[in-house]
């Protein structure tokens, strides 16, 4: 097993020294010790936050083929540690203060304060996107006429037969957008249902772009085009998943480097987690963990959505997505029915 984690454990290793030397530049013993714990403390947290995330990778990846898998694991980790990590913090706060993006560079790392402000006072609106985005990814896997195995029959069977609704995924998510909106101080209201329309559109932009890869070769189902889908919808499946872990990752530290630090961190352990989960099968010995994966999908798309009203702390939306998993793999443990390879 630690094969899998041998590259993820490397990059701790080099990550931690990296916080270190900035603690210690910055403040001496004292500084190094708070920003490896602090840089520690953020790649437990992204795990917890982004386990479901390895799993639905993981169900993904394994229908890609093998340029599109390594793809995936090299392009994508660099879009995750520098894009999302990075980039993202810095392109937002350069948006929310109309000021380009080396002026937000030089906020970030010479007045953290006042970057970390701007950084939160974007919370709503990446809250409404993400949420509304993954709870589309959640829908689409229930709202599933094909689906037939269910882990909670009394839920999921009749959400089965109501995805013979065509689009149905996308007029629930719009009507929990408008009820939410119905509940926001007048203030708030275009900017949450602005932001969650888009979070809509970007979730149909990029599964029909999938769709269109799929089936634009010569033959009908051209698997390097699907992967090609596929490798784009989890790009944004992933960016979807660290919104919020970026954002609250500022109520620890405002450093955006030792945040990208910690981040990434937990990044890489997701990607060796999927990698594992794609080469042991474990997919298919624990028939609930899928189901798990997306009803923790759910949680964190509706806690999310609900942030205007109450903060969750991330540590505790955390806790909840591995409880439900944990949940689904012991009932798959117990009960699941015997697979192929069991009998």
């Amino acid at each position: 097993m630690m094969q899998y984690f041998k590259f993820s454990f490397l990059f701790t290793f080099i990550g931690l020294v990296l916080a270190g030397w900035l603690g210690y530049s910055a403040h001496g013993m004292s500084g190094l010790v708070q920003t490896v714990f602090i840089a520690a403390v953020l790649a437990v947290l992204e795990v917890s936050l982004s386990f479901d995330n390895a799993i639905v990778n993981a169900v993904i990846l394994k229908k890609m083929t093998p340029l599109w898998r390594h793809r995936f694991l090299t392009w994508g980790i660099a879009i995750a540690v520098f894009g999302m990590r990075l980039v993202f913090p810095v392109a937002l706060v350069s948006v929310v203060a109309q000021i380009n993006p080396i002026a937000a560079l030089n906020m970030a790392i010479f007045d953290p304060n006042t970057y970390a402000e701007r950084m939160l006072s974007a919370h709503l609106e990446v809250a409404a996107f993400g949420g509304s985005f993954l709870l589309l990814v959640g829908l689409k896997f229930f709202y599933d006429e094909e689906k037939d195995e269910h882990w909670i029959s009394f839920i999921e069977k009749p959400l089965a037969k109501l995805g013979r609704l065509r689009a149905i995924e996308i007029a629930m998510s719009l009507l929990v957008l408008l009820i939410i909106m119905g509940f926001l101080p007048d203030e708030d209201k275009i900017r949450f249902i602005k932001s969650g329309l888009w979070g809509v559109v970007t979730y149909v932009a990029v599964d029909g772009i999938g769709a269109w890869l799929e089936f634009s070769g010569e033959q009908q189902n051209d698997i390097n085009r699907a992967s090609a889908g596929m490798f784009l919808y989890l790009e944004v499946l992933d960016a979807s998943f660290s919104f919020d872990g970026v954002i609250g990752a500022f109520a620890i530290t405002q450093n955006l480097f030792i945040i990208m630090i910690g981040l990434s961190i937990g990044a890489f352990f997701v990607r060796s987690l999927t990698i594992m989960f794609v080469e042991k099968e474990t997919l298919s010995k624990f028939a609930y963990l899928e189901h798990g994966a997306f009803y923790a999908i759910l949680s964190l798309a509706f806690l999310m959505l609900l942030d205007p009203f109450f903060h969750i702390p991330e540590w505790i939306t955390g806790l909840l997505g591995a409880a439900i998993i944990a949940l689904s793999f012991i009932w798959s443990v117990k009960f699941a029915p015997p697979t192929e390879s069991d009998t």
